[in-house]
């Protein structure tokens, strides 16, 4: 990990709620299940998908949902990365 102080002014916009977006990854099958969460902080949605991904015995990956011009993408916040089935 790497740590270097910020300008907190080198943003133009911020946004307070969030768009989650959960995948649950069954590798011996080769599928997956998709989720789409709002209404709630990284913390709850965290939580969530840790306790199904233990529940269910499969991974996971947690992405928070943005638009870049018009277009959206999504940024990995915990879980797998990558392929999950390299």
């Amino acid at each position: 990990m790497h740590v270097r102080g910020v300008d907190p002014q080198d943003t133009t916009w911020e946004q307070d709620d969030a768009t989650y977006r959960a995948y649950f990854w069954d590798r011996s099958a080769r599928t997956s299940d998709e989720y789409e969460m709002t209404g709630a902080d990284v913390e709850e949605v965290l939580a969530w998908a840790r306790a199904k991904a233990q529940k269910a015995g499969s991974a996971y990956t947690l992405y928070v949902r943005v638009t870049d011009e018009g277009r959206p993408g999504l940024v990995r916040l915990s879980g797998v990365a990558g392929d999950p089935f390299a």
